[in-house]
């Protein structure tokens, strides 16, 4: 691997397992050292181990808890003192069907981690370095919040609002800081299961690379978003889907 990210320090949340710690992976093996935060303290003691703990720390909690949202800050300026990159890449989904059968407390849950704690991340990566020193963010959002998506609806509903906050924080914090996110279509990844357990060959007759996606494959995305390579796009939403979305649907 190159040398893209050499002397840079980064925040990935959701990342003990999946696409967060393949995006931590991709990081590492390109000169980052990486906080890494999720809710289970044994799979992020292996993610550190698979990383190497010179490159890596972690810190357990909810992505939408203010007081994990506080060490994992503390813990990278401690450690390395600077971020130069959030990758906010949790994301929930704790309810499938029709939206009509949706419990309003399931709803606020989905936008409370998959938006609102998104912009806590950047606010407080903002106050303690970014703002001062610039850096650059990526949001993972999907497909699903570029099409309709039966019965992962309001988890849909959540990734657009997640996109257009991504448009909204470009153009509030550049120059200095871009802000931009990645939209996968399905993922094999355990919090993708439901979407293509039993049924692979079918799902991926719509893709026309005929593959579903590989946490690799948005880790590439993301690691491009947030270096210099990309240091005239902001505000945008790469689309990482094996051109699921050329046929209109999701």
């Amino acid at each position: 691997m190159s040398a893209t990210h050499a002397g840079k320090a980064a925040i990935v949340t959701g990342a003990s397992r999946g696409i967060g710690l393949a995006v931590a992976e991709r990081l590492v093996a390109e000169g980052a050292r990486v906080v890494i935060t999720a809710r289970k303290p044994d799979a992020l003691a292996a993610a550190v181990e698979k990383l190497g703990p010179d490159n890596a720390a972690f810190v357990a909690g909810g992505a939408d808890d203010p007081a994990c949202q506080e060490e994992v800050v503390a813990t990278a300026l401690e450690r390395y003192g600077r971020i130069d990159y959030l990758v906010n890449n949790t994301g929930i989904n704790p309810a499938y069907g029709s939206l009509l059968d949706l419990d309003p407390a399931a709803s606020a849950k989905i936008f409370g981690v998959n938006v609102i704690a998104a912009l806590e991340w950047v606010k407080k990566v903002h106050a303690a370095w970014m703002g001062a020193n610039g850096g650059a963010v990526v949001n993972v959002a999907s497909v699903a919040g570029l099409r309709a998506a039966p019965n992962i609806a309001m988890y849909g509903a959540s990734k657009a609002a997640l996109i257009h906050l991504t448009e909204e924080l470009a153009h509030e914090l550049g120059p200095a800081i871009r802000v931009n996110a990645v939209a996968p279509a399905v993922v094999k990844t355990r919090f993708a299961t439901a979407l293509f357990e039993g049924q692979e060959e079918q799902v991926v007759r719509n893709y026309p690379l005929k593959r579903l996606g590989a946490p690799e494959d948005i880790a590439g995305a993301v690691s491009f978003l947030l270096s210099g390579d990309a240091a005239w796009i902001t505000g945008h939403t790469l689309t990482v889907d094996g051109g699921l979305t050329l046929g209109g649907g999701v």
